[in-house]
């Protein structure tokens, strides 16, 4: 005769169970992050008026300095920049990328770059924080203005 045994059957260790849910959760938080909306009409998906990469050195021609509004801005989804205005002939550009969870900006008006997954709002001025959740600025990106062109360094 046999006796049943003190030791219960064999399943997933509680660490193995752990795990499995804490990479759910982190994919299922990554997955909200990553479905930025590009409905804005700021969102300039192509190069810019009439822009196109240049030989040589100059880099990728982005826009004509009247394509971005002053106090503003226009997001070059492409490229992964935001290239902004904020007084009249001084151009600034930033990664497009928002240092809170990397979620593509959306949007720029009224002086800020918004991020759509959190609602952080960055300066057009220098890329700092205005509004979290993000703690980080928009690092900053290199351009050259040359007579009416702006072009990504």
């Amino acid at each position: 005769m046999t006796s049943p045994s003190l030791h219960p059957a064999a399943g997933p260790a509680r660490r193995t169970v752990m795990a499995a849910a804490g990479a759910a959760g982190l994919a299922a938080a990554l997955t909200a992050c990553g479905s930025g909306d590009d409905a804005s009409g700021t969102v300039d998906t192509g190069s810019g008026s009439g822009g196109s990469a240049q030989d040589g050195a100059g880099g990728t021609a982005l826009a004509k300095t009247a394509d971005i509004p002053e106090g503003g801005g226009k997001i070059f989804k492409d490229k992964g920049v935001v290239v902004t205005q904020p007084s009249a002939g001084t151009y600034k550009a930033f990664s497009s990328k928002c240092t809170h969870q990397g979620c593509a900006v959306g949007s720029v008006a009224n002086g800020v770059i918004v991020c759509p997954c959190h609602n952080s709002e960055f300066s057009v001025t220098d890329g700092s924080v205005k509004k979290g959740p993000a703690t980080q600025p928009l690092p900053a990106a290199k351009i050259t203005v040359s007579g009416d062109e702006i072009t990504l360094a």
